[in-house]
């Protein structure tokens, strides 16, 4: 089966890259490009720690992101705290399983959270002593399946979802051209993402860990 990436830019190169790299051959269809939204900063003088769950945080934040480079950034992955580092900021946690993990694991210097979010963005939990403020910065624009994505995904196919908004448009744009769910099978970063896609799919899985690597992994077995 031919595995497809549907993740915008510019994740979807390094997504083709690292598929290439263990000769897992990837097809890219974007159906989502992230732009900045205008934000204002709020009064940093309590501010611990920045919270950010995404590198296009980091990407997208604009110039206001100067006045924060004295914070630490608590960065929910690998790809997130090297967006970090490269526009420097100091990243004094990286995390592997999520926001809510990160949050769990957080040390009792950070009680009062910055966070640098899109518009759509996860629900976390905090403990009663964390206080959190929440920056949207960037938003998705979501874009239609086109006709030739569409052609290709009917002879049987492998989508990646990197996000819970990603796997709840191409469901929709599936039921939307009419395409039968029962000949594509959807590889998922999380647990959470496989959520908003329903039901009769030819198969669905979710990565262990929420890593590009690990959900790389997991497309290659459902290939075999």
């Amino acid at each position: 089966m031919q595995v497809f990436a549907i993740r915008p830019e510019p994740g979807l190169s390094s997504t083709i890259a690292a598929g290439a790299a263990r000769g897992l051959p990837i097809a890219g269809y974007p159906l989502s490009a992230v732009g900045p939204s205008g934000w204002t900063l709020p009064d940093l003088k309590s501010v611990d720690a920045l919270l950010v769950g995404s590198a296009n945080a980091i990407r997208f934040g604009g110039e206001k992101l100067e006045s924060l480079l004295h914070l630490p950034v608590l960065a929910v992955g690998e790809a997130t705290a090297n967006a970090a580092k490269d526009a420097g900021f100091s990243v004094a946690k990286t995390g592997t399983g999520g926001l809510q993990s990160l949050i769990d694991s957080l040390a009792a210097t950070y009680r009062n959270l910055l966070r640098l979010a899109g518009e759509d963005h996860v629900p976390i939990e905090l403990p009663d002593d964390v206080n959190l403020i929440t920056r949207v910065v960037y938003r998705v624009q979501d874009s239609y399946i086109t006709e030739e994505f569409a052609s290709r995904l009917v002879n049987g196919a492998v989508v990646l979802l990197h996000s819970a908004g990603a796997a709840a448009h191409f469901a929709s744009e599936c039921d939307r051209l009419g395409l039968e769910r029962e000949r594509i099978a959807l590889a998922a970063i999380g647990p959470r993402v496989l959520g908003m896609v329903g039901s009769g799919w030819r198969d669905v899985r979710a990565a262990a860990n929420p890593s590009d690597a690990e959900l790389l992994a997991l497309a290659q077995d459902m290939c075999q």
